[in-house]
């Protein structure tokens, strides 16, 4: 799969681009400020409808005008000569709009997983120095890529989430002063019914991913890292899913699957166990929103451990990971790297080049040139002053 043509209307800081691209290695490579990374931000939204950089949509349209317009022509495959047209109208502030191949959708996020993408950012290091929800969002943003109709299930668990939450809410001050009302527990029993019910869903595929995932993790890193290089994730859940007397395999049937069902009554029974907890404090205490994933390298934790390189290098393994894992369940996304070689040594930055060609399109943001090996010598863009330039 690799985008052979991108056009953006008042996107970020272009007013109009017309760029025609090609398969194999492109690198874009300009000063900093200058509209690099926006090109490969248009491509990650028109693939995800969220972008690496900003939670809201303002920023993505250029100042002084009302919407932005990005549309992209898809290739199939290397050998494959089928093409789509995937456009995306945004909106800030009103609905967006998304037509594939000139025809309206019904919803914009129709869109997603049309084009799949995987983009390694400066930010991602977060994932392994920062909060939980820096993981937790890694780890949804691939459950998305694998599948994507699970983007309606994320919305829907946090619809449920910000309702019950809600009710609960009010719930902590009534519970101030005197017992809470029956029918105010009754409705916060069926918010339980909702949360455990699109919880377990999430959690199910959260489990099955990082499990089909920590492999591709484990191998990228040892490429890219010369010494140290044991690296493991492990999800954490909120609730018990073993203890000492119960296997976690009775979560898991014969064939691997996760067990929905199980994991839905577990959520519910442990909403149940802390209902006084949650109502005194005015929040949901149980369910996949407070879950984590430990990373570890070696015999200890990456978070506060792990050198600043070392952290660097885990994050990119994650991306990695995860990109190997999409061609494993038989897609070929496109591969972005913004402004990641500076941060690398020459060693690194060789092993990264070498594990990274095998991508049907890879995409490189760079301020300098000389920081991209010469392995990926390919199609090159300069990008100054609003322009983009092909070089000869």
């Amino acid at each position: 799969m690799f985008v052979d043509h991108l056009q953006l209307t008042d996107f970020r800081s272009y007013e109009s681009v017309d760029l025609p691209l090609e398969a194999g290695v492109t690198t874009f490579v300009g000063a900093n400020g200058q509209g690099k990374t926006n090109l490969v931000e248009a491509i990650e939204y028109l693939s995800t409808m969220n972008s690496h950089r900003v939670a809201s949509e303002i920023p993505l349209v250029r100042s002084g005008a009302t919407r932005a317009v990005v549309r992209a022509g898809v290739r199939a495959g290397l050998e494959d000569p089928r093409r789509l047209t995937l456009e995306l109208e945004i909106n800030p502030g009103k609905a967006n709009r998304a037509k594939l191949n000139r025809s309206p959708l019904r919803q914009v996020r129709e869109l997603i997983g049309v084009l799949r993408t995987v983009v390694f950012s400066p930010g991602d290091i977060a994932i392994v120095k920062g909060d939980p929800s820096e993981r937790r969002h890694f780890l949804d943003d691939l459950l998305v890529a694998r599948w994507p109709r699970l983007a309606g299930v994320r919305a829907d668990y946090e619809r449920v989430l910000r309702q019950r939450n809600t009710l609960l809410k009010s719930l902590s001050g009534r519970a101030r002063g005197g017992p809470t009302p029956a029918d105010a527990e009754a409705t916060l029993e069926v918010w339980d019914t909702h949360l455990a019910r699109a919880g377990a869903e999430l959690l199910e595929s959260r489990l099955t991913t990082l499990a089909d995932l920590a492999p591709h993790v484990s191998k990228a890193y040892a490429e890219i890292a010369p010494t140290n290089n044991n690296a493991t994730a492990e999800y954490k859940c909120s609730v018990e899913l073993s203890s000492p007397r119960q296997a976690q395999g009775t979560l898991v049937e014969p064939e691997g699957a996760v067990d929905r069902a199980k994991l839905s009554d577990l959520l519910t029974k442990a909403m149940a166990e802390r209902r006084n907890e949650e109502i005194q404090r005015g929040v949901s205490l149980v369910g996949p929103h407070r879950d984590d994933i430990a990373l570890s390298l070696g015999m200890l934790p990456a978070k506060g451990y792990a050198s600043h390189g070392e952290s660097w290098s885990f994050a990119l393994a994650l991306r990695l990971g995860s990109f190997h894992l999409l061609r494993a369940d038989g897609v070929e996304p496109v591969l972005v790297l913004d402004d990641v070689f500076a941060e690398l040594d020459s060693v690194r930055r060789e092993r990264l080049a070498s594990g990274v060609r095998v991508a049907d399109q890879l995409l490189v943001t760079a301020a300098v040139v000389a920081d991209v090996p010469e392995l990926l010598a390919g199609q090159r863009f300069t990008v100054a002053d609003g322009e983009v330039t092909p070089d000869a």
